[in-house]
């Protein structure tokens, strides 16, 4: 598999031999849009990075990094097209791997995908970061799963106070980390290293492979204690 491909053709080539598990990195869109999505649009383009990051902390792992485009830019109301657009992608990837665990990690728009489509039967683990989470948004499909939302406080796209409220209803389900870091934007520009390091050590985590060590590392170590957000 490699980086940008579109959802359609990310279940169609390589092999699966020696794969592990599967990360899928959702990158953000609009809340409404028929607009195709393209490789060059700035919410496609924010994965690259993180993306490249995660895979290299699982390198050896057997764990393969994905990072499929939804087909339209928008949310589009009742039909949550990204989360349909997930949910093929996961059927397709247990055709293709077999009963492998899969992490999601989404950015705006496709975290709020992963969090929905998170009880799912293949996905072991989710990451939202500076997710897109409306009042009323649902929490009982992430029963059983090791749940990391991370906003920074200087977001002005989507509300931190969302996703802290969301964070709340979802503790007694799952295993909730809360992260809010200072002066991060919605488009993870600034502070981008840590944004970063927080996705791949995540990734690690829920695989259960030796990440790094530092204070990121020590914080989701400890997560299952701190029943509280930490700022960074």
């Amino acid at each position: 598999m490699t980086g940008g491909e579109t959802l359609s053709r990310a279940t169609d080539s390589g092999v699966a031999a020696g794969v592990t598990g599967v990360v899928v990195v959702a990158h953000g869109g609009k809340s409404v849009s028929s607009e195709p999505t393209t490789a060059w649009q700035p919410a496609v383009l924010r994965m690259v990075p993180l993306a490249r990051a995660v895979r290299h902390a699982l390198r050896g792992s057997g764990a393969v990094v994905i990072r499929p485009r939804f087909r339209l830019r928008g949310w589009n109301g009742e039909q949550a097209q990204p989360v349909n657009d997930l949910a093929g992608i996961l059927d397709g990837l247990g055709h293709r791997f077999g009963p492998v665990p899969i992490v999601l990690i989404g950015h705006s728009m496709g975290a709020r995908a992963a969090l929905r489509i998170a009880g799912h039967p293949a996905v072991a683990a989710v990451a939202g970061l500076a997710p897109w989470l409306p009042a009323g948004e649902p929490v009982g499909q992430l029963a059983g799963r090791r749940v990391l939302l991370v906003h920074g406080n200087a977001d002005r796209i989507t509300r931190p106070q969302d996703t802290w409220a969301y964070a709340e209803r979802a503790r007694p389900l799952a295993d909730v980390m809360a992260i809010e870091i200072r002066n991060a934007d919605h488009a993870m520009l600034r502070r981008a290293v840590l944004w970063h390091s927080i996705a791949a050590e995540f990734a690690c985590r829920a695989f259960g492979v030796r990440g790094r060590t530092g204070q990121v590392a020590e914080i989701l170590r400890n997560s299952a204690s701190d029943p509280h957000r930490v700022m960074l």
